[in-house]
């Protein structure tokens, strides 16, 4: 598929079957992933694929601050991404200082533009994501023993998709560009 069909066709994928991800083809998504450009080349993205499901069941039942919506997907996928930030590189100059007034902005930047590049390219290996964020990093961090160098980004819930969701509308370029000159 090409790079358009990718963007527009690619969906949050809320519903898996039962068919297996291989570590191969992880660590494609991943491989792929690493060109997400990223601070200074600072490449401060790394992601944590679990497919214990005592762990699936752990983070699904006592790490999403009650929001059972995405307990409920969680336990549904085959593997659960956990995308996390080295901290206090992104945005940073060598001496600990911010290099701008966007302070710890950048990492947060940088992990999306990681999860995005993540995440299209799963979807060209035909596997369904939906990108998580309503969870307790501490909890999730201490579920799979995340270094304290690191913080929690995101959830990716992954599997291949056992659902065909419709595009939302989008809004038009007019109303999402402006033009000076």
């Amino acid at each position: 598929m090409d790079m358009k069909e990718c963007i527009q066709n690619r969906r949050s994928i809320r519903r898996y079957t039962r068919q297996q991800i291989t570590r191969e083809t992880l660590e494609q998504i991943v491989g792929l992933a690493a060109y997400a450009p990223s601070w200074k080349n600072s490449q401060i993205a790394r992601y944590t694929f679990v497919t214990d499901r005592a762990v699936i069941e752990k983070i699904a039942n006592e790490c999403v601050l009650g929001f059972t919506h995405n307990s409920g997907i969680i336990l549904n996928c085959n593997v659960l991404a956990i995308q996390s930030i080295v901290l206090k590189h992104s945005g940073y100059e060598r001496d600990g200082s911010f290099s701008t007034g966007k302070g710890t902005h950048w990492e947060s930047f940088d992990a999306g533009i990681s999860a995005q590049t993540f995440c299209l390219a799963a979807h060209d290996f035909g596997v369904g994501t939906c990108i998580l964020g309503i969870f307790d990093d501490q909890k999730v961090a201490e579920a799979i023993n995340l270094p304290s160098t690191q913080s929690v980004s995101c959830l990716i819930p992954m599997g291949y998709p056992a659902e065909n969701p419709a595009a939302p509308a989008r809004k038009s370029a007019g109303e999402l560009a402006r033009f000076i000159g």
